[in-house]
């Protein structure tokens, strides 16, 4: 069975930085894309940024700058380095990852709990 676990939500003041991590388990076979959604209270989810296992990241236009996505294909990890936060970014962060398991169905995409980030002063 294959698992999302992110950390490193929690609350910072505007301006501060946050780092947060998503760890894929299981059995995988591949892990072809892993990025990071996030949801606002009353709001739709949206694409942060996503990181193919070459290493390409893609950015939602705004957030590009102030928001670094990285993985370590090794340890099956994703992180969303977050700088310069502001209030606007408080939300939900949704870790995913695209996939093939070893079992229990094709190609398809998996998803995390979700971790709070809340930027206030």
């Amino acid at each position: 069975q294959v698992q999302l676990v992110e950390s490193g939500g929690g609350v910072v003041q505007p301006g501060g930085s946050l780092r947060l991590s998503c760890t894929a388990s299981g059995s995988i076979v591949t892990i072809h894309t892993m990025g990071w959604y996030r949801q606002a209270p009353g709001k739709r989810r949206e694409l942060v940024a996503s990181v193919f296992s070459n290493g390409v990241a893609n950015y939602a236009g705004p957030l590009k700058g102030r928001f670094t996505v990285s993985r370590d294909n090794a340890k099956n990890t994703v992180y969303l380095q977050m700088n310069s936060l502001k209030p606007e970014d408080t939300a939900v962060y949704y870790c995913y990852g695209e996939l093939t398991p070893l079992t229990g169905g094709g190609r398809g995409d998996y998803w995390g709990q979700g971790t709070q980030v809340i930027v206030s002063s």
